[in-house]
């Protein structure tokens, strides 16, 4: 059953990156028959045999200013914390919407200041809910009064190598449950960026990077990226497990990640928005 239902006028939107997230969120959008037209691919220059690869069909172009004139309604940024950095001050300058799936990068005070600045014509700074739920539900506890928010990430120890945690545990023969980080969500954010994007999500949408408690852990026996999020405030308490399987195309990221971000992009266009 159609649930969404389709606008009569097309969602034309711009690529930062070509990895696996890219390529999950095109493969997605695909299979729903969503009405999402992809303008463009920007890519490193020298990268774009790759990038036409891994994105078949999808326009690849090596500089901003290429993929902002192909007419993109809004640019979804699928290539890291950096690129947030580099290119998003700019496209939110000439007045097109920026999507982050790289929330982390917002733990940055002064970037997330800069963005916030370079706004212009009413372009927005859209955030996809990535790996986890609730947070529409803690967004809205917030406006109630929100005492405590603590978030926990349980991941397989492979999920964490080319990270810190290869300097608290060895991760290739780890038997048990270790904690490798335990803080706020604003060090975790920036420590872990390629596992630490649902920290970021959830602070923004509660108590903020420094009031939010983060624990993060590798588990042997994890039955796959494990998010769980508590909040406790004046309208209730609410505690959530999410057991998400890992990408297909990149165990340190939750398949769902693609997938929320898929679904941000058919909101921007459907009929129905949930």
């Amino acid at each position: 059953m159609e649930i969404y239902g389709h606008a009569a006028v097309t969602t034309s939107v711009g690529l930062i990156g070509y990895g696996g997230i890219a390529q999950d969120v095109v493969a997605a959008l695909r299979e729903a028959g969503a009405g999402v037209k992809f303008v463009g691919a920007l890519c490193r220059p020298g990268r774009a045999a790759t990038a036409r690869a891994a994105l078949p069909g999808t326009p690849i172009v090596e500089s901003l200013d290429d993929l902002l004139a192909r007419g993109a309604d809004l640019v979804a940024e699928v290539a890291g914390q950096g690129a947030v950095a580099e290119y998003g001050p700019e496209i939110l300058r000439r007045g097109v919407d920026l999507l982050v799936i790289s929330i982390g990068a917002l733990a940055e005070p002064k970037l997330l200041e800069g963005l916030k600045a370079a706004r212009g014509g009413g372009s927005r700074i859209l955030l996809p809910a990535g790996a986890i739920g609730g947070i529409d539900a803690i967004a809205a506890m917030r406006l109630g009064g929100l005492n405590a928010v603590r978030y926990r990430s349980r991941k397989p120890p492979a999920a964490w190598r080319g990270s810190p945690a290869e300097k608290v545990a060895d991760l290739d023969t780890l038997t048990s449950r270790t904690v490798l980080y335990r803080g706020s969500a604003a060090e975790a954010a920036l420590l872990y960026p390629q596992n630490a994007n649902v920290a970021a999500a959830v602070a923004l949408a509660g108590l903020g990077f420094d009031a939010t408690e983060v624990e993060l852990v590798a588990d042997p026996d994890a039955p796959g990226n494990v998010h769980e999020i508590e909040a406790e405030g004046a309208a209730g308490r609410f505690a959530i497990q999410l057991q998400g399987r890992p990408s297909r195309t990149n165990p340190k990221t939750s398949a769902l990640a693609a997938l929320s971000l898929a679904r941000a992009l058919i909101n921007m266009e459907a009929t129905i928005v949930i």
